[in-house]
């Protein structure tokens, strides 16, 4: 069958261009979506399963980064992940992050020499894919190949500051976060940070959990993430954020998952494969 691809470009003379562009210099990929934001991007990605994304770095709510890593959380174990195209203005300093981390990208406006060789580079990734394997995959080595260079690239990408949708630097040790002021109807509970369990992203605001009670507070997960420890609270999914300590089992399954007990807390969590790396036995 003939490669497919999804282009996410909120900019649509943009998009129309990098389109007409594929379909001179690769006649046989087929754009199966063509979309203006990160959620669609993700949401159409799932859908239809395309071979290849190109996804801008800058889209209006989630953006390229974001929805790069959302397709990497939510992907089927059984399907291969999207080669990965990030579109980006960005001039050669900020460039240097996707170089380090091995990803393709190509810059705006879209220069039809410099696509031709990102076209080359997944016809030729895409045939090596597609050669059958000697054996069955060992489940025990999910992680291995290919996935987890696309895991260690966005890690790479997620870590670089400046770049949208990477998580901020850690503030000064003196300033971190020491206690959750959460409002309860007309109080003010005054949460020890050392007593969270875990936080949790839900729409505009962050659940806290601590082992007796539940708390919400009124700020995105991204402003708080910089506020903490970075030693004592992992992130271990985009929306997940939790206590080192508290957890008591770590198992990882055949997709390359991790699921987490708490200590004292019935509430279980998921590490994604973004974030399995973290545990590991000493």
């Amino acid at each position: 069958m003939n490669p497919t691809a999804l282009i996410a470009e909120d900019e649509p003379l943009l998009a129309a261009n990098l389109q007409a562009e594929l379909a001179r210099l690769w006649p046989a990929l087929r754009v199966v979506a063509n979309v203006g934001d990160g959620g669609s991007a993700v949401e159409n990605a799932l859908a239809l399963r395309p071979d290849v994304a190109f996804l801008d770095i800058r889209m209006p709510g989630m953006n390229g980064l974001e929805a790069a890593q959302a397709m990497t959380e939510d992907w089927p174990a059984n399907a291969p992940l999207p080669l990965i195209v990030f579109v980006t203005a960005y001039d050669q300093y900020a460039l240097q992050a996707f170089e380090r981390a091995a990803v393709d990208y190509v810059q705006k406006p879209v220069q039809p020499d410099r696509l031709a060789r990102t076209c080359e580079r997944l016809q030729a990734a895409l045939r090596l894919r597609a050669e059958p394997a000697a054996a069955p995959p060992d489940p025990a080595l999910v992680l291995e190949g290919p996935l987890s260079t696309t895991l260690a690239q966005l890690r790479d990408l997620l870590a670089t500051p400046g770049l949208p949708g990477a998580v901020p630097p850690a503030t000064n040790t003196a300033t971190r976060l020491t206690v959750i002021q959460a409002s309860v109807g007309a109080a003010i509970h005054m949460v020890p940070v050392r007593e969270v369990l875990y936080f949790e992203a839900a729409d505009k605001y962050v659940r806290v959990i601590t082992l007796e009670r539940e708390y919400l507070i009124r700020t995105s997960l991204r402003e708080l993430l910089p506020q903490l420890d970075e030693q004592c609270f992992w992130q271990v999914h985009r929306g997940t954020v939790v206590r080192a300590d508290a957890i008591a089992t770590a198992v990882r399954d055949e997709t390359g998952k991790v699921h987490l007990t708490l200590r004292g807390h019935k509430d279980k969590l998921v590490a994604s494969r973004l974030y399995a790396h973290l545990f590991k036995a000493m």
